[in-house]
């Protein structure tokens, strides 16, 4: 049996942007990404804190401090709205009692706290 648990999870970083005529995804800056532990094309989890949307969608690599909304995804947040971004790996129960997610706490620019 394997259990998802929380992989990785940037908290409270600021949308930068939308962009609706895009394939779909959300594009991430690429340090956050790796601080974190997210790999492009990742599936993740979206929580908008400001209007309770909660979606699925694809990581792409962004610019410095990007956090950009794509596709669909873009009429599901705003420019300025904070969101929570989570990413699930599959473990045995036995890895569970040991394995730690990676957390990354940004600020209203997303640098890294």
């Amino acid at each position: 049996m394997q259990i998802s648990i929380l992989k990785s999870k940037i908290h409270l970083a600021t949308i930068t942007g939308t962009h609706l005529d895009y394939e779909g995804s959300i594009a991430i800056d690429a340090k956050l990404m790796e601080a974190c532990g997210l790999f492009p094309g990742e599936k993740v989890a979206v929580l908008n804190h400001n209007n309770g949307n909660r979606f699925e969608t694809y990581t792409i690599l962004g610019e410095p401090g990007q956090i950009e909304l794509r596709g669909p995804a873009a009429k599901l947040g705003k420019k300025g709205e904070k969101v929570i971004i989570l990413s699930y790996a599959l473990v045995t129960p036995e890895e569970t009692k040991t394995f730690k997610p990676n957390i990354v706490r940004v600020d209203d620019n997303n640098k890294i706290k």
